[in-house]
């Protein structure tokens, strides 16, 4: 079951997430809080992290839908181009 902060990390935007996981990182490397401070800014970097992930392979199912898409279209105008080749009484057919 998502909890509120899931819910919220999942309504940012890729870079809002990106930018918010870079600053969770550089307090972690920075040090100087408490270990329950540090579990909770890790926890937070995970959230962050998923909803990055997330946004990368959805961008990344988008671009291989937009190729298969040119590759289908230009394998159908190759086929209509030789259907054509073959139908033209100057080809010798």
């Amino acid at each position: 079951m998502a909890t509120t902060t899931d819910a919220a990390a999942n309504a940012l935007g890729y870079e809002q997430a990106r930018d918010e996981l870079i600053e969770v990182v550089r307090r972690l490397e920075a040090g100087g809080t408490t270990l329950e401070e540090s579990l909770a800014l890790w926890e937070r970097g995970e959230e962050l992290a998923k909803v990055c992930r997330r946004w990368l392979e959805g961008a990344r199912a988008r671009l291989d839908a937009a190729l298969a898409s040119e590759e289908a279209e230009a394998a159908g105008e190759a086929a209509e181009k030789a259907a054509a080749a073959e139908d033209d009484p100057a080809n010798g057919s």
